[in-house]
């Protein structure tokens, strides 16, 4: 019986074999490529040498240049490039470093562009005495403005920034923990919370969904308190409603914070206060509260706008719970100043 080779398909002799022998070569194949020491050093100092050619192109300063490793410098040449798709060199008047320093400092916060999906563009140098990170230091976090938002606010992030892709020029407004510096959360306990509001604009024409930009003013406000924090009471009112969130009951200090009478509210729906834009939001609180087991489950918080009586809106950070039996909830709302 002859017996051939699974590699040739030849026939094989008892005495002979086609298979390689320990440091031989298979037939038919080519010689394999082997990296050397030499080579790969070769390869490291060629990458290098296009890192700095990067670097040396950055619009920042040389002692900056030098801190940069090789993520920042490649996350802030991925800035660039995004930015000068979006807003091509001479499509605006160039501003001096002296009259940008300064415009910066006049401003309750710091600049914020995206691209249509969500990358970040453009993020003005003031963003440190905002959130305590350098332009630098926030591109280490990621390319993505959700690689900057605390976890919980990505879901409400996303609706809104999709609600203002689909109206181009409508404004819209948000407000979201950011990711601070560990020296700022020691010292203030926790992130900052912030104040979006923003549109999507076409800054060239023809206008189109890959060229829209959201631009937007993003402004501190007060700190959200962590979960079990004590404050002052200064700051507060508590409200009862039955399950469809009618008033049943609010604390006098309501009137310090939205200007209504206690008996104005009693009988009124939470919702017929609510800002149009947040009202999915609330119902989606108020859904976690309905589904809650147990009494006194709290059911997460959220950040609303509520009208005041003098018709302008009062940011509040609310946190709702069922209670009396599970026939009731209870909501403690914070003002955000």
């Amino acid at each position: 019986m002859t017996i051939f080779c699974s590699h040739c398909h030849r026939p094989l002799q008892a005495e002979t074999s086609c298979l390689p022998r320990r440091g031989e070569q298979a037939p038919g194949t080519s010689k394999p490529f082997r990296s050397t020491k030499s080579a790969s050093k070769a390869r490291r100092d060629q990458i290098n040498v296009e890192l700095q050619a990067l670097r040396s192109l950055l619009p920042i300063s040389a002692r900056e240049k030098e801190r940069l490793s090789y993520l920042h410098t490649m996350a802030l040449v991925c800035l660039q490039l995004r930015g000068t798709q979006l807003f091509p060199p001479g499509s605006a008047p160039p501003a001096g470093p002296a009259l940008g320093v300064e415009l910066l400092s006049l401003l309750p916060g710091f600049l914020l562009v995206l691209s249509a999906n969500g990358k970040l563009v453009y993020i003005s140098e003031n963003v440190a005495q905002v959130l305590g990170l350098s332009v630098v230091e926030l591109l280490a976090q990621g390319d993505m403005v959700f690689d900057i938002l605390d976890g919980r606010a990505h879901e409400d992030a996303r609706k809104k920034l999709l609600l203002a892709q689909e109206e181009p020029g409508r404004e819209v407004t948000f407000v979201s923990e950011m990711r601070t510096s560990k020296a700022f959360r020691l010292q203030h306990g926790g992130n900052r919370a912030v104040v979006v509001h923003g549109r999507f604009t076409a800054p060239r024409w023809p206008a189109s969904p890959s060229t829209a930009a959201f631009v937007a003013l993003c402004t501190p406000v007060g700190q959200l308190p962590a979960d079990g924090d004590a404050t002052s009471q200064d700051d507060l009112f508590q409200s009862t409603h039955i399950l469809d969130m009618t008033f049943t009951d609010v604390t006098e200090s309501v009137t310090y914070h939205l200007g209504y009478h206690r008996k104005e509210l009693i009988g009124q729906s939470w919702y017929s206060l609510l800002h149009p834009e947040d009202a999915d939001l609330a119902a989606a609180q108020h859904r976690a509260v309905g589904e809650s087991l147990g009494t006194g489950t709290r059911a997460g918080t959220a950040v609303l706008r509520v009208l005041r009586r003098d018709r302008a809106w009062a940011w509040l950070h609310v946190s709702a719970r069922r209670d009396g039996g599970g026939h009731a909830i209870t909501c403690t709302s914070r003002c955000l100043r």
